[in-house]
């Protein structure tokens, strides 16, 4: 396969998980703006979904403020930030036209018109009409799209690089959620309240679709620890870094070519830290310095993949 090719299909996964998971987050953020809260713990709030996507400096170059709303606007609509649902959405669709003979019909009609729709939607003021609403609606556009790939496409070099760039970006945005509520819950120990522990941590999960999961699986109060391990170690929990990683390398190999060898080595030996691992160790070791060490693992990985199949030859 071309490597323009490939990087067309990488990217246009990876704008479609992105556009998906800043709808989550600024939903449960919305969510919560909505219960009884101080002022400073709804400026935290909307802070930490900035600082999650590590756009703090662009942010405060247009908003002196940070609330609800603004947040809102730039994380949905501003053309100026490339991490927008607009501009994710947009690339998305870009990438798509560019390889349309790789991909099925219904993979691109869904892509097209997902993009058109919401440009529409925007205009028509559905941001301020019902933020909600709308995240849902882009949450379940990129379910659709994700179904209609593993539905239509043949499971070829194309499909692999789909779903690669899917479970890297699905992986980074975990792992940034984590590093980001974890940290923040810690500022706020002082301020410990069993009610407010519960909303916290219930929010959390249901922001990566865990919390009925959460349920399932321990069957108990929720606690942090175990909604660490829940969202970093069980394998079968389909947001979790685990599983992620074991995706992302079960289609590398698929596409593994002459000089790929070291990218598939590092892979798999993040794969088996996170499959022998324990939430215990990881956690007396300190849970930020983990999650920053697989960041920048993940990092590494996309570099890696970049120079191994996807930047052309000179």
């Amino acid at each position: 396969m071309l490597s323009r090719t490939a990087d067309h299909l990488f990217w246009l996964s990876r704008y479609i998980e992105r556009a998906e998971n800043t709808a989550r987050m600024l939903d449960i953020a919305y969510q919560t703006s909505l219960q009884p809260q101080s002022a400073d713990e709804s400026e935290q709030t909307w802070r930490s979904l900035v600082s999650i996507s590590e756009l703090n400096g662009l942010y405060g170059a247009k908003y002196s403020a940070i609330n609800g709303r603004n947040v809102m606007e730039f994380m949905v609509a501003d053309e100026n930030n490339l991490s927008s649902i607009f501009n994710c959405l947009r690339a998305a669709r870009e990438n798509a036209r560019a390889v349309r003979g790789a991909l099925t019909t219904e993979v691109w009609e869904t892509m097209n018109q997902t993009w058109l729709e919401f440009r529409r939607l925007l205009r028509e003021g559905a941001l301020a009409r019902d933020p909600s609403q709308l995240f849902e609606w882009v949450k379940y556009r990129s379910h659709l799209s994700r179904g209609v790939t593993v539905g239509t496409m043949l499971q070829d070099e194309a499909f692999h690089f789909i779903r690669i760039g899917s479970f890297l970006e699905r992986a980074d945005n975990t792992a940034r959620l984590l590093d980001v509520k974890f940290y923040r819950q810690e500022q706020a120990q002082s301020e410990h309240d069993a009610a407010r522990d519960f909303y916290y941590w219930s929010a959390v999960l249901r922001s990566v679709s865990g919390f009925e999961i959460y349920r399932r699986v321990y069957s108990n109060v929720i606690q942090p620890d175990k909604v660490a391990e829940l969202l970093i170690l069980r394998p079968d929990m389909p947001r979790s870094l685990s599983h992620c990683i074991t995706r992302m390398l079960a289609n590398l190999k698929r596409v593994t070519n002459a000089q790929s060898g070291e990218t598939l080595r590092r892979a798999g030996r993040l794969e088996a830290e996170l499959a022998f691992g324990r939430i215990d160790e990881i956690l007396a070791e300190g849970l930020h310095p983990f999650l920053d060490g697989f960041l920048a693992e993940v990092a590494d990985l996309g570099s890696r993949i970049s120079e191994d199949f996807l930047v052309p030859s000179a």
